[in-house]
């Protein structure tokens, strides 16, 4: 009888333990099920609409469940045209049809998200604006380009460093479906070299590549990687030429259009022959599924390292362009004694 008292006692310990656990699970499994709530910081590009629609409409044909776009700080820079002209409009439309939360400043955006996407168009902005959400740990994508200077590049990389939070930049073009076919191209042998074309469209407060240019860029290093040793440009009306020069000897060359001609393609060389990239659509699908991604696992799909590199690329290109056509080494963009690609 006694032994069966203690069962009893012990079954109904069990079952209030249960009763009292089972609200806690429940409410851990919902908080696990929301979405990652965004912020956005800098209204004055496009992007801000098209990823707010595929992150919030569900019958977006690029939407990306588990993020919701819930706050966004204006921002935007008077002496560029294209960010003056358009940081109203975009702002309306994110208050007023996506019911988006306008905030004052990037702290109180920061209070309340969970992740912040830097949109801002001005590469020039990018570091004063991402240093308050290192302060606040949030991991952070940051549009293209990546910072107006070499310099404010190397600062949010040693920043984010010593907060301990995760970054990444990329261009759209970097996960197009042509740059991932033929990345890893079949039936030429040995790849020899990568050509890519891209519009170069100027923006007169920043390196010539940095505006526009960093589109072809971004694809040239998403085939050839980091490691570039040193960057000719020349310019000839409204073409451009730049060709990079691999430690391991690999060149690869961007062509571009600053006016006319818009248009993004690829060429690649190898022993056996060559391929060209097909007319296919660029589309933002799969760069916002590498953001969710980044958000969720806090894991940079791209090393920050690289895309450092690719601002010191773009400022060498510059120089080169400004010393006639001769090659310019990245080290003296980055500093005597780097290792390139390391």
């Amino acid at each position: 009888m006694i032994h069966r008292w203690l069962w009893v006692i012990r079954g109904s310990a069990l079952l209030a333990a249960i009763a009292l656990l089972l609200p806690l699970y429940c409410c851990s499994q919902a908080v696990s099920n929301a979405p990652i709530k965004v912020g956005i910081i800098g209204l004055d590009t496009s992007h801000v609409i098209v990823f707010t629609k595929a992150l919030n409409d569900a019958a977006d044909k690029d939407h990306v469940e588990g993020l919701r776009v819930v706050a966004a700080f204006k921002g935007g820079s008077p002496d560029v045209e294209s960010s003056r002209s358009r940081a109203d409009e975009f702002t309306a439309e994110l208050r007023d049809k996506w019911k988006i939360e306008i905030v004052g400043d990037i702290p109180t955006l920061c209070s309340k998200v969970d992740a912040v996407l830097l949109e801002s168009v001005d590469g020039r902005t990018h570091l004063e604006q991402v240093e308050p959400v290192f302060a606040a740990h949030k991991p952070v994508f940051i549009d293209k380009p990546l910072a107006g200077s070499y310099k404010d590049a190397k600062e949010i990389a040693d920043l984010s460093k010593a907060a301990g939070v995760p970054w990444f930049t990329a261009s759209s073009l970097r996960f197009w479906s042509e740059t991932e076919r033929l990345k890893n191209p079949k039936g030429i042998g040995r790849v020899l070299a990568f050509d890519v074309l891209g519009p170069t469209i100027r923006e007169p407060h920043v390196p010539s590549l940095v505006n526009y240019g960093v589109h072809a860029v971004e694809m040239l290093y998403q085939f050839m990687g980091p490691g570039c040793e040193s960057v000719s440009m020349q310019v000839s009306g409204n073409q451009d030429v730049v060709v990079g020069k691999w430690k391991d000897g690999r060149l690869g060359v961007v062509r571009g259009f600053s006016s006319g001609l818009y248009a993004f393609s690829i060429t690649v060389y190898g022993e056996k022959g060559i391929l060209h990239s097909e007319e296919k659509p660029e589309g933002y699908g799969p760069l916002l599924v590498q953001i969710a991604r980044f958000f969720k696992t806090r894991v940079a799909p791209i090393d920050p390292r690289e895309s450092v590199e690719i601002i010191a690329f773009m400022e060498a290109a510059d120089l080169s362009q400004a010393r006639g056509g001769t090659a310019v080494p990245l080290s003296e963009i980055m500093g005597a004694g780097v290792r390139l690609g390391s």
